[in-house]
């Protein structure tokens, strides 16, 4: 993505210990994931760890996981703004249900948003742009206390995700990707054994959800993500891409 403004890059060291780390982990540990990674990572950064959850289609799932670790565990959830109400009830299903105790609601800067998209269109104009504002700069604020964290991405899910590490850095942290070699059939089959609650809109045919102006319910046959940022050439919104 384009780069829209000042944002606060961890410093060189930093960058290095964490390439370092993540590199290491990886070549002991990659061949790990779903329970047994998310363990790892609680057992190496404790508190210093926090799970992004969308609390989207597939979110559950990696959800579940980590509260079968420790119900503790620090979750970061971005409230875009523009969000589905859906999303948020389903958020709030989801914590009741998994008994997660530390989950914390993230919103983009109020003053910013306005100076930037006051009029709410700025996803026609500049897509890229909205998203900073409104996903990338809160997380970045979000994941300041954090040497690590964990994402519910997954290789099946294509584009830039198809040869996504299991552990990786990302500015200055550790990335864990407990569910990267996790198919589809894996998530539907985790989803069934556990009877864990789906999100509303999916039987609507919104398979990928996100922000609701741009987020399109999926044709039969269809990529999971094709209905995000329909007719533009993107598929992240960024916090994944910097």
């Amino acid at each position: 993505m384009s780069f829209h403004g000042p944002f606060p890059f961890a410093d060189t060291e930093r960058l290095i210990r964490s390439a370092n780390q993540a590199h290491e982990m990886n070549m002991a540990f990659g061949h790990m994931g779903g329970h047994d990674l998310i363990e790892l990572a609680c057992r190496t950064f404790g508190g210093r760890l926090t799970l992004v959850s969308s609390f989207g289609a597939e979110a559950a799932v990696l959800l579940h996981l980590a509260s079968e670790v420790d119900r503790d565990i620090a979750v970061t959830f971005v409230d875009t703004g523009r969000l589905f109400g859906e999303t948020l009830r389903y958020r709030d299903q989801l914590v009741d249900r998994l008994g997660l105790t530390s989950v914390q609601s993230v919103r983009p800067d109020s003053r910013r948003v306005k100076a930037v998209d006051g009029d709410l269109m700025q996803f026609q104009r500049d897509s890229g742009l909205c998203c900073y504002i409104r996903k990338v700069e809160p997380l970045q604020r979000a994941l300041r206390p954090y040497d690590a964290w964990l994402t519910g991405r997954k290789r099946f899910q294509g584009g830039a995700r198809s040869h996504l590490p299991t552990i990786e850095a990302a500015d200055g942290r550790v990335k864990f990707n407990p569910l990267a070699d996790w198919t589809r059939d894996d998530i539907e089959a985790h989803f069934d054994k556990h009877d864990l609650p789906r999100h509303p809109l999916e039987a609507d045919g919104f398979l990928s959800i996100g922000c609701m102006p741009c987020t399109d319910r999926v044709a039969p046959g269809e990529d999971a993500r094709a209905g995000r940022w329909r007719g533009e050439d993107k598929t992240e919104c960024g916090i994944h891409t910097i």
